[in-house]
């Protein structure tokens, strides 16, 4: 008589952001700020397709360790706008390499000395964005930290993505700028993770 297999929730990760004071410049020519958006790890804790914020953060995280660079994660407040978000934390970044992310999963990796609107890496289909890419985008940006060029992160390409993620990215971005908190200033941020049942 063979016994049933028995059922049990699979742990879920989970991270809290706790503001530990306002963001300053770095001074380590070995970092890569992550900057996260007003609802990131808030309000929202998953991107658009349900990858949990605490593993987009564990993996931007390490893969930006494995290149042996220092991490600093900092939340601006006043702003939904990725540019916005990404030129912030570059110019508070000690080496000027920032990568940007928005709570549906739209990322930037921004350099200090590009205007705004440019940037060295844009991944503008959060649909298509998955663990593995965040640890390559983590890694990429640790090795433009450290003055290498390296070959941009390779993502999918899926001409339907738009059409088919258009409406819930349209609540999502409302939703997030209802989280802009106006005249605010960018805070730096300490992840805790934690595994949790999904019950």
């Amino acid at each position: 008589m063979t016994t049933p297999p028995t059922t049990s929730a699979q742990p879920r990760r989970t991270v809290t952001l706790t503001e530990t004071g306002p963001a300053t410049r770095g001074t380590r020519r070995d970092e890569v700020v992550i900057a996260v958006s007003p609802a990131f790890a808030g309000h929202f804790t998953r991107t658009i397709v349900d990858v949990p914020h605490a593993e987009v953060l564990r993996q931007l995280l390490a893969g930006i360790e494995e290149q042996g660079v220092a991490a600093r994660i900092i939340r601006v407040r006043d702003t939904a706008d990725l540019a916005a978000i990404s030129h912030t934390g570059a110019r508070l970044s000690g080496s000027g390499i920032c990568v940007g992310i928005l709570s549906r999963g739209t990322t930037m990796i921004h350099q200090k000395d590009l205007a705004r609107l440019s940037n060295l890496e844009l991944f503008p289909q959060s649909p298509l964005l998955d663990e593995p890419v965040f640890r390559r985008i983590g890694a990429n940006a640790a090795q433009y930290a450290k003055g290498e060029s390296p070959e941009p992160v390779p993502t999918r390409n899926d001409q339907m993505a738009r059409p088919r993620w258009q409406a819930k990215a349209a609540l999502l971005h409302l939703k997030e700028f209802e989280c802009i908190e106006p005249g605010r200033g960018p805070v730096e941020v300490q992840p805790a993770f934690e595994l949790s049942s999904t019950g």
